[in-house]
């Protein structure tokens, strides 16, 4: 397995390289000038001109896809052009709100996709197969920014249940040690600012649940089908065993390799993805951050997010391989 793991992790350096010429080739494909982006309308040529050369914007494309890969190579991702910080600096202060909006998204995917989709297939075209699965397709054709703001006009404006904008409010402290808000009420024992950051995530996580819940959901439904007519299915329910012994042990367990795909495809997508959910709700992750940086033309911050998102993705779907092989120990990693 460690071999395994070895020559996945090198096959990861052709894969970023790929992904760095297409971010890097895109954002200067895009139109627009930095410069006057910085500077707005009011500059002149000249200003304009002289904050180009600063940023070396007028070297040819070659020589700065050389000089951001030197930079990469030396665990540096350059500057932002707007605010001037370090990108790792900004992108570090950012990932632990995408991350903890994503984890909580992909956790209530999972719980009612998994389940709903064993419940659908056990229950073939009963009433419950069939409202499950209308809402599953009715999920995946959802937009969230129209799902978003209908709960924000909903349950934040009409209903004043939950709040419609950031991570916790403003009156309330927390001491933060990993960033992740409910992880630091939980180890700091403030039960006041987990509540809070909780009605805060709900419904960013809700919407963006919403789409990789319902393909989860018949994903599952779909696979326990196929398991359910195979004949050691049958055996173990002419044996006698409990009906929830077989669909829960025997059914899932080996239905679980395609859902398994689906989920560390779908976790890759919702964190290069919570573009719309994090703009929609104010929340101040990566997303939201890449997209500011889009709209100013700042380079070294997207092309720098995009490789981190990669990372992250095929990290995600190496960890997805391996638990293959705790689900069916006939899998070997060679």
């Amino acid at each position: 397995m460690l071999n395994y793991i070895i020559r996945r992790l090198v096959s990861l350096i052709p894969v970023l390289i790929g992904v760095s010429i297409l971010a890097f080739s895109l954002m200067h494909l895009v139109p627009g000038d930095p410069a006057r982006s910085i500077l707005g309308e009011k500059a002149t040529e000249a200003q304009l001109e002289a904050l180009r050369e600063e940023l070396n914007l007028n070297d040819p494309y070659i020589v700065q896809y050389g000089r951001f890969m030197g930079q990469i190579a030396q665990g540096d991702l350059g500057n932002s052009i707007t605010s001037k910080e370090a990108v790792i600096v900004e992108i570090g202060s950012r990932l632990p709100a995408t991350l903890e909006l994503t984890l909580f998204a992909m956790g209530i995917a999972v719980l009612v996709g998994v389940l709903a989709g064993v419940i659908a297939a056990v229950k073939q075209y009963s009433w419950f197969d069939n409202i499950s699965m209308s809402g599953a397709l009715f999920g995946v054709s959802m937009p969230i920014f129209w799902l978003g703001l209908m709960m924000i006009w909903l349950f934040a404006v009409e209903l004043n249940w939950l709040p419609p904008s950031g991570r916790l409010s403003n009156d309330i402290e927390l001491q933060t040690i990993t960033n992740l808000y409910l992880l630091d009420s939980i180890l700091t024992l403030n039960g006041e600012a987990f509540v809070n950051a909780f009605r805060h995530l709900l419904m960013p996580g809700i919407a963006l649940a919403t789409i990789p819940m319902a393909i989860i959901a018949r994903m599952t439904r779909s696979s326990m089908l196929e398991v359910m007519k195979q004949d050691y299915i049958r055996t173990a329910n002419a044996k006698g065993l409990a009906s929830r012994l077989v669909v829960f042990q025997h059914a899932l367990k080996n239905a679980a390799l395609p859902v398994l795909t689906v989920i560390g495809l779908q976790f890759g997508f919702l964190l290069g993805g919570a573009v719309l959910t994090e703009t929609i709700f104010s929340w101040p992750g990566v997303g939201r951050y890449v997209m500011d940086a889009i709209l100013s033309r700042d380079y070294p911050v997207v092309q720098s997010t995009i490789l981190i998102v990669a990372v992250i993705f095929v990290l995600v779907n190496l960890i997805t391989d391996l638990l293959y092989t705790l689900f069916d120990p006939r899998i070997k990693l060679d």
